[in-house]
């Protein structure tokens, strides 16, 4: 079986438990456990359609299992009604692979739209809560602009400060330095880092960026045909011999592939 990393804290706020999903006949979750401790980041990787960002549907309940159980604290998610759910949804961030960013809105309204859809109506707080989260991503004072003003990077800031704007307890990154230049990137890396830090976060980071992922990471997790193959902290992921795991962090083509390329 494998094992978490020694270090991580006890505290675990997120739990899957023999989770079992499929779509037709392709198995996408096989028996998944996996706990996730409190105000740490965790790292899932893993070859596309590996179940990554399934593994993250199911937290917020858009998914349930076919068999197993997902927990957040003491709440099983797949028992809950859509209105059980909307309360814990509140205190779950998730920013999307591309942003997600309402184009007719602006930056502001952005923001402002789950705070209002949660039935915010002091519209001096929600200005507030505006400002303070672009400060947090480093733009303040972009309120009126509009998202086709923006680069790719900062449409990312955006979108993480409408994620981080109800104050979670969770943050879900589905693939968040996707499409950016790896300075970029960077400035997204060091944000997950900061609101870990500083607002006691915890991340879970669905990414194909190794570099990325050994920098935000406290555990590294590797899902591959629903399974989970390797577990650890970045320096341990770094040394395990596991034949998938070194190709997929190493970028390299496997021996099957490469023999089915030389069929051509």
């Amino acid at each position: 079986m494998i094992q978490p990393p020694t270090d991580m804290s006890d505290q675990v706020i997120i739990r899957f438990a023999d989770v079992h999903k499929r779509f037709g006949s392709l198995v996408v979750l096989d028996g998944l456990s996996l706990a996730i401790p409190a105000d740490r980041t965790t790292v899932i990787i893993g070859p596309s359609g590996a179940g990554k960002s399934v593994l993250l549907k199911h937290i917020v309940g858009l998914l349930q299992p076919d068999q197993g159980s997902v927990y957040f604290h003491q709440h099983c998610i797949n028992e809950l009604s859509e209105r059980q759910l909307e309360p814990i949804r509140k205190r779950i961030g998730f920013l999307f692979q591309m942003g997600a960013l309402f184009d007719s809105m602006s930056v502001g309204e952005n923001i402002a739209f789950p705070l209002r859809h949660q039935g915010l109506n002091s519209e001096r707080d929600i200005q507030r809560i505006i400002g303070e989260k672009l400060a947090v991503v480093g733009l303040s004072g972009s309120e009126k602009k509009m998202p086709g003003d923006l680069s790719g990077g900062q449409k990312k800031r955006v979108a993480l400060a409408r994620a981080i704007a109800m104050d979670p307890e969770v943050v879900l990154y589905d693939e968040p330095t996707t499409g950016l230049d790896p300075i970029r990137a960077d400035v997204i890396n060091e944000l997950i880092l900061k609101l870990k830090e500083e607002l006691k976060v915890t991340g879970i980071v669905v990414t194909h960026d190794m570099a990325s992922a050994f920098k935000v990471a406290d555990q590294i997790v590797m899902l591959l045909n629903g399974k989970i193959i390797a577990q650890g902290t970045p320096e341990q992921i770094k040394t395990m011999e596991n034949e998938d795991l070194r190709h997929f962090i190493e970028g390299r083509a496997n021996a099957e592939d490469l023999k089915a390329l030389h069929r051509l």
